[in-house]
């Protein structure tokens, strides 16, 4: 008798989240293309009142940053591999 009231608990319970597991909230246009806009926000960005409209100098401003942060590493390096000591300081680097 147990058992077969255990079976039927798992019976309806398994049929009441099998729904709940199905379903994840999103439309996907295709597998793993689930993006949607939020009620009340366009479906693209560009063009919009919420498109950032990036200064293309502001941009450069970190790439020219990144270039100089590489050229600081290569001094180290260099610096590293020539007297066997590492120096984080580069005005120290070029003193020597």
């Amino acid at each position: 008798m147990r058992t077969l009231v255990y079976a039927a608990v798992l019976v309806i319970g398994s049929t009441l989240a099998l729904p709940a597991a199905a379903y994840d909230g999103q439309k996907c246009k295709a597998p793993g293309n689930c993006w949607e806009p939020k009620p009340g926000f366009p479906d693209k960005v560009a063009g919009s009142k919420y498109d950032p409209k990036h200064d293309p100098k502001e941009l450069s401003k970190q790439a020219e940053s990144i270039k100089q942060m590489e050229a600081r590493n290569k001094q180290r390096v260099e610096n590293a591999k020539k007297t066997g000591k590492f120096e984080y300081d580069v005005s120290k680097i070029s003193a020597n």
